[in-house]
C-alpha cells in the first residue's frame, strides 16, 4: 500500500504550540509546577445561560437532524444584529454572513478559495500562524508586511515595493493583534480599503479578539470603514467572546462573493455545524451580554496586576489591548531559546516571538489566560530568571504602567 503524503501536505509545518504543549504535559506528569502562559485557550467556562440553552436544544428532536448546508438563517440573522448593536455594521443575514466551524477554519478556508498557485498573499509579521496554513495549501506565496514598534505595529503600505502591491491578491489583517496585542483605529482601516480599492486586494480582517475592550474602548471593526464590505471580509469568534472554546464556532461576515466562495468550500468540507450548537449560539448572541462585560473585567484586572508587577521590577512593557502581552526579551537575544530555558528552569511557558515571523524575534507572547495568583507567580519567576539581564528602557516603551502592584484601575493605553 503506498502512503506516500500528498505534496500539499509535506510544505505544512509542525505546530510548535503542539510540541510544547507535550513538554509541559512531560514536566507536570513529573511533579512540577508549570505556569502555562503559551497558549491563547479561554480557561474560564461558558456562561451558565448559554449552557442551558444548549441542553434544552440537545432535547429538541429537530436538532438531530442535518440543517441547512450553509448554516441555519436564525443564527445569521443574530449575527448581523449583534454587529449592528456593537459594530454599528449593517449585514445582509442571508448573502454576507457565513457559519464557520470556529474561526481558524475560515482563515485557512479563505486562501484555499482565492490564491492559486504562485499567487501573492501579504502576510502581517508577526501573525498568527494559522494564517499561514491557507496559503501553504494553496501552493501560493506569502509577502511579509513588518509590524514594526515604530510604525504601533501597524503595516505601512507606501514601503511596499508597487510591483508586490499590484500583484497580491489575498491581504490578513488582525486587530486587536495576536500577538502585539495592539488595536487599529478607524483611520488605518480607511487607509486600507483605499489600499485594497488601488490593487485589488482582498482583505481578510481577524477580528477575534474585538468584543473585549480592555482599554476601555471598544475596538473598532474593519467593516466600519466606508467600502470596506466591497473589498474584505471580518472573522469573529464566539471561543473569545463568550468563553465557546470548545463549541468551534465563528462567523466571517462581509463581501458577498467571498462570502458566497466560504459556504461553497464548506459544503464540501462540513455541511454544516449542528443545529444545537447553532441555536445556542443564537442564545449568546442575543441574550445578556453582562457576561462579555464581566469577562472584559475579569482580562483587565488580570493585565493590570500582571503588567504592575513587571513595571514594579523595572520591565518596561507595553499595555496590552487583548488577552496577549507582547514582552520585549531583557538583554535581547533568541527568542525561541530565552522561551525554553524559561520553561527548563522557572517552569514558565511563553510563546516565542520567532513563532508568529521573523520580525516577531526579540519578543516574547503571553497569555494572560489564567487565574491574578498564577500570573502573580509567573512574574516572580520571570523577574528571577531574568535578573542580570539588561531590561528595556523606559523610553522604549509606549504606555504607562498600573498604579501600584496588582493595581486594579482600568489602564488606557496611548499606543494604537
Amino acid at each position: 500500500m503506498r502512503t506516500d503524503i500528498a505534496r500539499r501536505l509535506l510544505g505544512l509545518p509542525r505546530s510548535s504550540f503542539a510540541t510544547t504543549a507535550g513538554r509541559i504535559a512531560e514536566l507536570v506528569e513529573a511533579g512540577e509546577d508549570v505556569v502555562n502562559l503559551c497558549q491563547g485557550n479561554p480557561d474560564l467556562p461558558t456562561p451558565p445561560h448559554i449552557v442551558e440553552a444548549l441542553r434544552q436544544e440537545v432535547l429538541d428532536p429537530a436538532t438531530h437532524r442535518y440543517p441547512a448546508f450553509s448554516g441555519m438563517l436564525e443564527l445569521k440573522v443574530a449575527i448581523a444584529e449583534w454587529y449592528a448593536a456593537e459594530h454599528q455594521v449593517d449585514l445582509d443575514p442571508e448573502t454576507e454572513v457565513a457559519i464557520l466551524f470556529g474561526a481558524k477554519a475560515g482563515l485557512v478556508e479563505i486562501s484555499q478559495c482565492f490564491l492559486n498557485p504562485g499567487d501573492v498573499c501579504l502576510m502581517p509579521d508577526p501573525a498568527f500562524p494559522d494564517y499561514w496554513a491557507g496559503v501553504l495549501l494553496a501552493g501560493a506565496r506569502m509577502h511579509p508586511l513588518p509590524l514594526l514598534r515604530e510604525n504601533g505595529f501597524l503595516p505601512d503600505y507606501d514601503a511596499l515595493d508597487p510591483t508586490v502591491s499590484d500583484s497580491a491578491k489575498l491581504m490578513f489583517l488582525n486587530y486587536p493583534n495576536n500577538p502585539t496585542s495592539v488595536t487599529a483605529p478607524l483611520e488605518f482601516y480607511e487607509r486600507t480599503v483605499r489600499f485594497a480599492e488601488a490593487h485589488d486586494v482582498i482583505v481578510a480582517s481577524d477580528f477575534a479578539y474585538g468584543a473585549l475592550p480592555l482599554g476601555g474602548e471598544t475596538p473598532v471593526s474593519f467593516l466600519r470603514a466606508p467600502g470596506a464590505k466591497d473589498v474584505g471580509v471580518e472573522f469573529i469568534s464566539l471561543s473569545k467572546i463568550f468563553n465557546m472554546a470548545g463549541w468551534r464556532i465563528g462567523a466571517v461576515v462581509g463581501h458577498r462573493e467571498v462570502i458566497g466562495a466560504i459556504n461553497l468550500i464548506q459544503e464540501h468540507y462540513y455541511v454544516s455545524l449542528p443545529p444545537f450548537i447553532q441555536r445556542a449560539a443564537v442564545a449568546a448572541l442575543t441574550g445578556p451580554q453582562d457576561c462579555v462585560r464581566e469577562l472584559s473585567d475579569v482580562y483587565r484586572r488580570r493585565r493590570d496586576g500582571f503588567v504592575a508587577g513587571l513595571w514594579d521590577a523595572g520591565w518596561h512593557v507595553d499595555v496590552p489591548r487583548s488577552i496577549f502581552a507582547w514582552l520585549p526579551i531583557p538583554g535581547g537575544g533568541s527568542s525561541v531559546d530565552f522561551a525554553g530555558e524559561l520553561l527548563q528552569r522557572a517552569n514558565v511557558a511563553v510563546a516565542p516571538g520567532r513563532w508568529f515571523g521573523e520580525h516577531g524575534e526579540g519578543y516574547v507572547r503571553v497569555s494572560l489566560l489564567a487565574p491574578e495568583d498564577r500570573l502573580r507567580e509567573a512574574v516572580g519567576r520571570l523577574v528571577d530568571f531574568s535578573a542580570g539581564r539588561v531590561w528595556p528602557s523606559a523610553s522604549a516603551a509606549r504606555t504607562a504602567p498600573p498604579s501600584g502592584p496588582g493595581a486594579r484601575t482600568p489602564v488606557h493605553s496611548t499606543s494604537t
